[in-house]
């Protein structure tokens, strides 16, 4: 078997007490052709001291004040070499022998991504098992307009990520769902292979951006589409986003120009009917009700349509406490 060089970036930041354990489930891989780089932001607890224990086995390393997790993992990027890319933070560990699975997947030319799955942990306690990357068989405006991705087992063929540029140093919660909204846009879902098999532990605590940082997610996800929306001049829609999201004007996006424009479309109604749902069964009615109204059933696949006519109904007539079944 040939092994492509894989190419893997540690972003960190004061996390000494989790970062031994995710350095040594990369080099502990024994994958024969691994750039590994770990991405310190200055820490001021341990993390200089184990990243020096185990420099000798890195394709580099930095602990200097950055612009936070995007930057870091960027300046990775940078210096890759490897024909596949993933970053793993310091808080989350591999299990044994993925990189050469990832690697096995690889062969076929035309894949650009491959996506496994992960255990969920809290303490030492299995919470639970993710499903992956979402990817909706047959709809590519689903698969966009409800981009959902568990980045730490997603792996990225180097050429793409060149091909679509570094992470956006002004987003600070969704910057991976860009890179996937972005790559699905330039290479469509025939490029994306999903694997079911446990790649990642990743870890859940209190100081990490998921459990802790929630409601900082959908405000950036809401401005991104809010964004494509003016960019691609659907101005009614991006109209609607603005008075029923949390739209942060102020957010530098760089939306590509050349991406199909019914493609852009038809992703805006998936994003409309996702956040429509949302808002319903968090009793924000008056919100759903302003972006079902807006909802183009014609876009939508059949079964997405039944969906829609239920969200239409139970939001118009049903009581508060029916809210929960779905």
């Amino acid at each position: 078997m040939t092994f492509p060089k894989i190419t893997i970036i540690t972003p960190s930041y004061n996390q000494g007490h989790y970062l031994e354990q995710t350095i040594c489930s990369v080099l502990d891989q024994n994958y024969p052709n691994l750039e590994y780089f770990v991405m310190d932001g200055g820490s001021q607890d341990e993390s200089v001291s184990i990243i020096k224990k185990y420099e000798k086995h890195l394709a580099g390393w930095v602990s200097e004040a950055d612009k936070g997790q995007s930057d870091a993992i960027n300046k990775g990027l940078q210096k890759m070499t490897g024909e596949i890319v993933n970053w793993l933070n310091s808080d989350d560990y591999y299990q044994p022998n993925v990189l050469k699975e990832v690697a096995e997947h690889f062969k076929d030319d035309a894949i650009q991504v491959v996506a496994g799955r992960s255990r969920l942990f809290q303490g030492e306690q299995t919470v639970n098992f993710s499903n992956g990357t979402d990817v909706y068989p047959n709809n590519w405006a689903k698969t966009i307009g409800w981009a959902r991705i568990d980045q730490p087992e997603t792996f990225f063929r180097a050429s793409a990520i060149r091909a679509i540029g570094l992470l956006n140093l002004y987003l600070h919660f969704v910057m991976d769902r860009d890179w996937w909204v972005r790559v699905l846009f330039e290479y469509g879902l025939d490029a994306i292979k999903k694997v079911d098999a446990i790649w990642v532990n990743f870890r859940l605590h209190d100081a990490s951006k998921t459990v802790s940082q929630n409601e900082k997610f959908d405000k950036e996800w809401d401005t991104y589409f809010w964004k494509i929306a003016q960019k691609y001049q659907f101005v009614e829609l991006a109209e609607t986003l603005e008075k029923s999201t949390f739209i942060l004007p102020d957010l530098a996006l760089d939306i590509p120009n050349h991406w199909d424009k019914k493609l852009v479309e038809k992703s805006l109604h998936y994003f409309l009917l996702q956040k429509s749902d949302e808002f319903y069964y968090s009793n924000q009615r008056k919100k759903a009700g302003i972006l079902l109204k807006k909802i183009n059933e014609n876009l939508l696949s059949s079964e997405d349509k039944a969906l829609l006519k239920k969200l239409q109904f139970r939001n118009r007539f049903l009581p508060e406490f029916v809210r929960k079944l779905r």
